[in-house]
């Protein structure tokens, strides 16, 4: 299964790339925030995303994001692994 989590943006690491160091569920990783710039809302420190497979897919805000975690908290073993599998990615 894959999911969309979200992640709060901490910097962007590296501008010309779109890459940005986000924490999603205290878990920090480089995620591309590059296709956000085609909907003209660029993302920033502190702004809420939707992260998949790396990529940062939609603008949320803060409560949302809150809420979409609790929900994502509630799948049990299957969000578990989508964190693991977070925690072993990388981008740079």
């Amino acid at each position: 299964m894959c999911l969309a989590i979200p992640g709060r943006v901490m910097e962007i690491v590296d501008e010309a790339n779109r890459l940005a160091r986000v924490d999603v569920a205290g878990v920090q990783r480089t995620v591309n925030v590059g296709l956000m710039d085609a909907e003209g809302d660029p993302i920033e420190p502190g702004d809420w995303v939707l992260i998949h497979v790396g990529f940062a897919i939609s603008k949320v805000d803060e409560a949302e994001a809150a809420q979409t975690l609790l929900m994502l908290r509630g799948m049990g073993q299957d969000f578990e692994t989508e964190l693991a599998e977070l925690r072993e990615s990388l981008i740079e």
